[in-house]
């Protein structure tokens, strides 16, 4: 019997995982972000029709006109494509005020925070258990005369569950029959580890076998989406999940990695659809300001790279180093990485992906120079090779047919920056000026109207823009920038440009992008 069917023999196991995603309230409490109305209705968009999440918490009642104003947006939205159900928002045990504040907002679900421990109910509310009961109860029967529904929080559920276990019954045995949809329990100090997840998880179910449990994990121990993943194995029915794993301190559980090892370790199924989950994951990231590690599972930039040639020797003879996490399954591909572990195996790879073909000889020269760069700590990317390859041999496989012949580019407080640009395409030179937000958008956008008034041609469009000091360089003198193009039949690539100025750097970065073209 494999690992899958043993699993799946668990007491409890559900096939079918509601996935809840917090990222526009509880992931809205990592330091420093904090989104735009504008920002979260896109979010919002993509996680309930693109990448078909189940439910979404978008905020929390009464604290700003601004979450107001975004909590009315995402709601309209979701009414509009019949998923207002979907749509969940953070209220508080405090008579009428959240309840009111949710429903003019046009919401339909509270999620209502309770206090899950005895420490928490007595002494931060300074209230008895009966005191904290009645409230809720009341609090859950006016919601239900205005028509909203209620999941419930036990804040501070796994702490409850250890040092005040007959609160949490009590607490239950009150409410369980009390018209709540839902029962949410937190791991809200992420201090829970996969047997107490087990173990506690098997009480609740055992005492209360018809209430709908779901589990929200931190990840302070680093232990998240293993502790969600023993929730669901214990027989929970939706994980509350967060893009990027956003949250406060360390973060909760990422939504990518829940949902891959619910599916191939568990053979569980959720409505998450994988291939948008990159997207989202982008987007997320420019709306928060929160970097992906690169090596973040699924998501990361360098996840689905190969760098020792070894390996790619061994993808190039049947895919021997392939997982079930392949690149196409979440819409991105395979790449390979050129350094001082290179062989001929990922050079070869990353031709045959430029369709360049080279001897084997040549192959030889151009790996040793790419190896040399690498013991120097250069980065050496796709991008590069042509020109590593026209350097090597001496031939013109990567002739520069765009040039740049002049530029001036001007700042002056007030007015909006200008750029003048000469340029020679295939012989030919034009000259283009326009203004821009920046110095580099004015460049480029002197160069789309070259493009489009003198070639009738398309620019690729700039998808992103990054800037940081190279691996090896000067750090007081060398910026890095790296900027990433869409081409015209939506495949993405990379150049980069090296200099002293970050306005100069991108613009070899674009030169290069534009012989890359040709």
């Amino acid at each position: 019997m494999g690992t899958a069917e043993q699993v799946n023999q668990v007491r409890g196991f559900q096939p079918f995982i509601e996935i809840m995603d917090s990222t526009l309230r509880d992931g809205e409490q990592t330091t420093g972000v904090s989104f735009l109305p504008h920002e979260k209705l896109m979010i919002a968009r993509k996680l309930l029709r693109e990448l078909n999440v189940d439910r979404i918490e978008v905020g929390s009642a009464r604290v700003s006109e601004g979450e107001k104003d975004a909590v009315k947006a995402i709601c309209r939205y979701a009414r509009q494509i019949n998923r207002l159900e979907s749509v969940e928002v953070l209220g508080f045990v405090d008579g009428h005020a959240s309840v009111d504040w949710i429903k003019d907002a046009g919401g339909c679900t509270m999620n209502l925070l309770a206090k899950g421990s005895l420490k928490h109910c007595s002494e931060q509310l300074k209230k008895t258990p009966e005191e904290h009961i009645a409230d809720i109860i009341e609090v859950v029967d006016y919601a239900r005369q205005q028509g909203i529904a209620v999941n419930l929080y036990l804040e501070d559920w796994s702490s409850g569950m250890k040092d005040s276990r007959e609160y949490v019954y009590q607490l239950m045995d009150a409410l369980v029959d009390k018209h709540i949809r839902r029962f949410m329990l937190p791991d809200t100090l992420g201090i829970m580890n996969p047997l107490q997840v087990i173990e506690y998880f098997r009480k609740m179910m055992k005492r209360y076998p018809d209430a709908h449990f779901d589990f929200h994990a931190h990840n302070d121990y680093d232990l998240a989406v293993s502790n969600s993943l023993a929730a669901a194995l214990s027989g929970v029915r939706g994980l509350h999940v967060t893009v990027n794993g956003l949250g406060e301190r360390c973060g909760n559980a990422p939504l990518s990695s829940v949902q891959v090892i619910l599916k191939d370790q568990f053979n569980a199924k959720t409505s998450i659809r994988e291939d948008k989950l990159n997207d989202i994951s982008r987007l997320v990231e420019s709306y928060s300001g929160i970097s992906i590690a690169p090596n973040q599972p699924i998501i990361g930039d360098y996840v689905f790279t190969q760098v020792a040639g070894v390996h790619a020797d061994g993808d190039n003879k049947g895919g021997l180093y392939h997982n079930p996490l392949v690149p196409e399954r979440f819409g991105r591909k395979r790449e390979y990485a050129m350094g001082k572990t290179s062989g001929r195996a990922n050079i070869a790879r990353n031709l045959q992906e430029l369709g360049l073909e080279l001897t084997p000889e040549q192959t030889q020269r151009v790996t040793k120079r790419v190896t040399e760069l690498g013991d120097r700590k250069e980065v050496v990317t796709l991008d590069d090779l042509p020109f590593i390859v026209s350097d090597v041999l001496k031939h013109d496989v990567a002739e520069e047919k765009v040039k740049l012949v002049s530029y001036q580019v001007s700042l002056a407080y007030g007015l909006k920056p200008l750029a003048n640009v000469k340029i020679e395409i295939n012989g030919v030179q034009y000259e283009g000026h326009s203004s821009g937000d920046g110095q580099y958008d004015a460049f480029v956008k002197a160069m789309r109207k070259i493009y489009r008034e003198y070639l009738d041609r398309t620019f690729p469009l700039l998808e992103n823009y990054a800037v940081s000091i190279p691996p090896g360089g000067r750090t007081d003198a060398l910026v890095q920038t790296v900027i990433t193009w869409r081409r015209d039949d939506g495949r993405l690539f990379r150049t980069r440009g090296l200099d002293a100025d970050q306005t100069e750097a991108a613009i070899k970065a674009t030169i290069k992008m534009l012989n890359m073209v040709e």
